[in-house]
């Protein structure tokens, strides 16, 4: 009995070998990349908000938050953000950065119910649990790092024919989107631009962990500026930013915010794994039980944060009773169809 309890600990010792050093590194950079991002947005919400007090609002085209020094400092944060969540992805797998993007949406939830005053809906608060518990899943059940000594090594990876099948494929659909898809149905189908912005920025994930692998090992004392295909990577990662920027841009200015971003969210992050998995073959090091554990952590992240988006103009209280009343009344009164309110409760009671 007592050789079977030693062999079933050495078995689960051997199934969770802990967490190595780069991956915690990576994790740190990833909740401080998150915590960074989502503050920012409430200092450059406050500070717009500063300096549409005294100048034209920016939803009107006006651009005195520019002379706003809170909105600056809200910028500041949200490249310190960036640059922290570059770094991760040279540390740790993409399959534990990338899904981690999720709780900047809780820390700016919070922070927003905290500071700006916005009410955070109960479903809200179980969307926020939910994160937090996918996101656990995930970091207790994350690949290990692979070892990596030259930029010439992930060149290897990259066109591998698994990877360059895949890379041929989102080239290929995104030009098909984008060419003859996007003209035609691009203003009524969100789909279509998110698509794009989705399919480009794995690649884009991709050569950015390459990129920062190089500069990892540079640091180190091995120099991988000399080679090509660190600059290589670089082209590719500034054309790919720049397409996902431009069609993201359009998706935001062509539909609600409160839509566009859980799907994003949900399409850019299933692709940067695929991606990952293709590449770096991250599931190679893992057994199907921690891989299912990955996935249901997964699949918890995105019910949290389609829940928090689904429930953030919501607010506690006795539910409204449907009143039918006729359309003129709906719009000038702020009700939607079956008597919904449609605004907050404080905005309704000012």
């Amino acid at each position: 009995m007592a050789s079977e309890g030693v062999g079933s600990s050495q078995s689960w010792k051997d199934v969770y070998r802990g967490m190595s050093s780069d991956n915690i590194k990576g994790l740190v950079l990833a909740l401080s990349s998150s915590i960074f991002i989502g503050a920012s947005f409430i200092v450059k919400k406050k500070g717009l908000k500063k300096a549409a007090a005294s100048g034209v609002r920016a939803g009107v085209g006006g651009y005195s938050y520019l002379f706003e020094p809170l909105w600056w400092v809200g910028m500041i944060t949200m490249i310190v953000g960036e640059v922290a969540n570059f770094a991760a992805y040279a540390f740790a797998p993409a399959i534990l950065v990338t899904p981690l993007g999720a709780l900047s949406i809780i820390i700016s939830a919070v922070l927003a119910h905290v500071i700006l005053r916005e009410r955070l809906h109960t479903f809200g608060i179980l969307g926020c649990a939910l994160c937090v518990v996918g996101s656990i899943t995930i970091v207790l059940h994350a690949p290990q790092e692979r070892e990596i000594e030259s930029v010439i090594e992930v060149w290897d990876l990259a066109t591998e024919p698994a990877f360059l099948f895949y890379a041929a494929m989102v080239i290929t659909t995104s030009l098909v989107l984008i060419f003859h898809y996007l003209p035609q149905y691009g203003q009524t189908h969100i789909m279509f631009y998110i698509g794009v912005c989705s399919l480009v920025g794995s690649l884009s994930v991709m050569s950015v962990k390459a990129i920062g692998i190089a500069l990892k090992l540079t640091l180190s004392g091995m120099n991988q500026l000399i080679y090509p295909q660190t600059w290589a990577f670089t082209m590719i990662v500034i054309v790919c930013i720049i397409t996902q920027m431009n069609y993201l841009n359009k998706a935001l200015d062509t539909f609600n915010t409160a839509v566009v971003s859980p799907i994003y969210y949900v399409m850019f992050t299933s692709l940067t794994i695929l991606a990952s998995v293709i590449m770096f073959k991250d599931w190679d090091r893992q057994n199907p039980t921690q891989i299912v554990t990955e996935l249901c952590g997964f699949v918890t992240i995105l019910s949290g944060t389609f829940l928090l988006h689904k429930t953030k103009d919501m607010v506690d209280g006795p539910p409204t009773l449907p009143v039918r009343l006729p359309k003129h009344t709906d719009e000038e009164d702020g009700f939607g169809q079956e008597g919904i309110p449609l605004k907050r409760q404080d905005s309704l009671r000012s």
